[in-house]
């Protein structure tokens, strides 16, 4: 039996930031002791999200999981930062996504006597930890100026610091989570809306590429923000529409695509006296999985035939420098083969070769480190369950490096002071 006074010891104590790695490690235990620890986390929804994993303790009664692998359970192996990443929902289709960055997520970590299947062993010790979604000093100002709805967050300090627009795909809406994180690093970030969100329009069905300039002037006119130029980070229909930003519009330095498209989607793009179609697209293509699940992989036509050339988005007028930013199990749509396309384009009309980073078997959602993969959610454009694609722990590490090469990339464009903390698995 174990000693009665099991302890469970985080590393930061108490809180961190959502991206930073958490050492956890346990005490007091008996010499070799099967134990189960488990992690839980509520999202604003109220909707829970649960991973556990089986270890055993060394000859000492000590259990750091920086050193020791899980013997199974949500993952197995050497993987210090599982009970985070491999949380699973218990709603089907359900994605963890941060809505108000101003309150951490909370996670439950308890340590449990055993091994049994349910996690029924007495509970040995238990933690509780804040994740927050704004480092220390950050500021978060929200902006409604002329037509532009966002909210922009400063690192501590004067500045002036390299200026982020940070752009979300379908679904609407504001997303902070990713803009609020990256200003830790060193960043002005301004999380964009576009559409869904205050009095901005309720569809995708046209959009104007007016709305993105001005939301670009606004950020290049700011006091703490340095110029020539700024860069942009997308995801996703995000990511087209930072594709369609670097290609009509002046101002921009640096443009990180993840996972977008080369071709405007979903609704009508203008820009001036110029018009890009929606790339089309035949619905009888999704197929069902023997699970019973759509996947719409082949939903959209492809770009570079007949009338749906229209659609692709001129980068070759673009002198911005590109990095994409692939999974290769995307299910949504062709990643890779749109970033091939996008970086021959280029190339042909002898600009530079943008740089492309693949990760095998990761999806649709390459997001901050340690956000749980969503491997089938519901779509906006769809209204139901669809594939994503990915494998938990390739999205895992893909989410980790990319985050790391992002800024990395962003710094080097935009004349930044590197402030990561590097992000560990």
């Amino acid at each position: 039996m174990a000693a009665a006074a099991a302890t469970l010891s985080l590393e930061p104590a108490g809180r961190s930031c959502w991206d930073e790695p958490l050492s956890i490690a346990a005490r007091g235990l008996a010499p070799e002791q099967p134990v189960t620890l488990r992690a839980a986390l509520r999202d604003e929804k109220g909707a829970l999200f649960r991973a556990h994993a089986r270890y055993r303790a060394d000859a000492h009664g000590r259990l750091d999981l920086a050193r020791a692998p899980a013997l199974g359970g949500s993952f197995a192996g050497l993987e210090p930062m599982g009970l985070l990443w491999a949380l699973e929902p218990e709603r089907p289709f359900w994605r963890l996504l941060k809505r108000d960055v101003r309150t951490p997520f909370v996670v439950e970590l308890e340590v449990l006597d055993g091994h049994e299947p349910d996690g029924g062993g007495r509970l040995l010790a238990r933690a509780v930890h804040e994740r927050h979604f704004m480092a220390p000093g950050v500021r978060r100002v929200p902006v409604r100026e002329g037509r532009v709805r966002a909210t922009l967050f400063l690192p501590p300090g004067n500045g002036p610091f390299p200026g982020i627009i940070d752009i979300f795909g379908l679904g609407g809406g504001l997303l902070e989570y990713r803009a609020s994180l990256l200003a830790g690093k060193g960043f002005a970030v301004m999380a964009l809306a576009y559409y869904k969100y205050d009095d901005l329009p309720k569809s995708l069905k046209i959009l104007h590429l007016e709305y993105f300039e001005e939301a670009v002037n606004y950020l290049l006119r700011h006091p703490q923000v340095k110029g020539p130029g700024i860069g942009l980070l997308g995801t996703s229909k995000g990511a087209e529409l930072c594709l369609s930003m670097a290609s009509f519009l002046k101002g921009i330095t640096a443009a990180v695509i993840i996972n977008g498209s080369m071709a405007n989607v979903a609704g009508t793009l203008y820009y001036k006296d110029e018009t890009l179609p929606p790339l089309g697209s035949n619905l009888n293509r999704i197929r069902v999985t023997k699970d019973g699940l759509k996947d719409t992989l082949d939903v959209l036509n492809c770009p570079l035939e007949g009338p749906d050339q229209k659609s692709i988005i001129p980068v070759e007028r673009s002198d911005t420098a590109f990095l994409l930013i692939v999974g290769q199990d995307d299910q949504n749509w062709k990643s890779e083969f749109y970033a091939n396309e996008i970086s021959k384009r280029l190339q042909v009309h002898g600009k530079e070769k943008p740089q492309i980073i693949c990760y095998p078997k990761a999806g649709h959602y390459i997001e901050p480190p340690y956000f749980p993969l969503c491997k089938v959610g519901m779509h906006a454009s769809y209204s139901m369950p669809v594939i994503f694609g990915g494998e938990p722990r390739a999205q895992a590490m893909a989410q980790v490096d990319a985050w790391q090469k992002l800024q990395t990339f962003l710094h080097k464009h935009l004349g930044g002071k590197e402030a990561t903390i590097p992000a560990k698995l």
